[in-house]
């Protein structure tokens, strides 16, 4: 296969991923592209991003390995082995990381983690980021504010 096939989607454990990565498998299924689910990991000095708290990097590696293989497992055992799927975690900054990964796929998928409007204004979002840096299409999956994840709303396309 090659990369114009392969669909990069960025896990971390939040609704939005999951979300991400659930729209992503069905788009590869659909087109017969491939998945690459990309955690992405750094040490943070004591706090990761769920505010859970670890005692050093070695320990936050392995809780990003244990969210991706969470994520990932959770879709396998829903729809089969058959999905063309597969986990990769890596140290560094999220939005280069998946920047990276994602050079040359066919798209980046993300979900929105659905902040209100002060914390993108303070914090921004990896989401956004991504969608003005990446070289490929970037599709952010919404998380619904009120609806089942079932019922999810239609997807945003960014192009580069």
């Amino acid at each position: 296969m090659n990369n114009n096939e392969l669909i990069v989607v960025g896990v971390d454990g939040a609704e939005g991923s999951r979300l991400a990565l659930r729209w992503a498998v069905a788009e590869a299924h659909r087109t017969g592209g491939a998945v690459e689910a990309v955690t992405a990991w750094y040490w943070q000095g004591g706090v990761d991003g769920a505010m859970l708290a670890v005692t050093n990097p070695l320990e936050q590696q392995q809780h990003a390995e244990r969210i991706s293989a969470r994520e990932v497992d959770a879709l396998v055992a829903e729809f089969g082995s058959g999905i063309p799927i597969a986990r990769r975690v890596v140290e560094g900054v999220p939005v280069r990381v998946l920047l990276e990964a994602s050079r040359h796929a066919r798209m980046l998928v993300l979900g929105s983690h659905g902040h209100g409007r002060l914390h993108h204004a303070v914090l921004g979002s990896v989401s956004d980021e991504c969608a003005r840096q990446a070289r490929c299409p970037v599709v952010i999956i919404p998380v619904p504010q009120t609806e089942k994840v079932e019922e999810a709303a239609e997807p945003v396309l960014a192009t580069p």
